[in-house]
């Protein structure tokens, strides 16, 4: 019995998928701060990024754009509004890890955020990134 509890918790982290599209249009939907971006705006289409999940039940999801440097952005990081479970948090931290991973399999040094949820900049000082307290704004134009 203590086995099979361990493995309910188990979080899973894969790269988005074409079907993930609507699921985080709906995450985005209902946060009301929020906004979808076009999915032509999104690496890869809306495919170049992760999920995390909990028996195949979506959590968080966030998008990494390369570069032709050694940096990458972690962006547009999104989790389900209805997932309330003690590990919300690992799963952030699973996702942020992850994206490193990959950054380091890849030769990248340097991974850049942009951040106004206080929870995700918390998660991300506690995981050693430096946050500027200073703040910013996203500057876009549609060309």
């Amino acid at each position: 019995n203590r086995l099979i509890k361990l493995n309910q918790m188990k979080l899973n982290i894969r790269m988005l998928k074409d079907s993930d599209w609507n699921t985080l249009v709906k995450w985005w939907d209902s946060w009301p701060e929020w906004q979808a971006p076009a999915k032509d705006f999104l690496p890869d289409n809306g495919k170049g990024g992760f999920i995390v999940e909990k028996q195949s039940k979506p959590i968080v999801a966030g998008f990494l754009y390369t570069t032709n440097s050694k940096a990458a952005l972690l962006e547009w990081i999104i989790s389900n509004p209805e997932y309330r479970e003690k590990d919300r948090k690992q799963a952030i931290e699973l996702l942020i890890k992850g994206a490193e991973n990959v950054c380091k399999n890849q030769g990248i040094r340097y991974i850049f955020s942009i951040g106004r949820s206080q929870h995700l900049i918390n998660t991300h000082k506690q995981l050693g990134y430096t946050v500027d307290e200073k703040p910013s704004y996203e500057i876009t134009k549609i060309i």
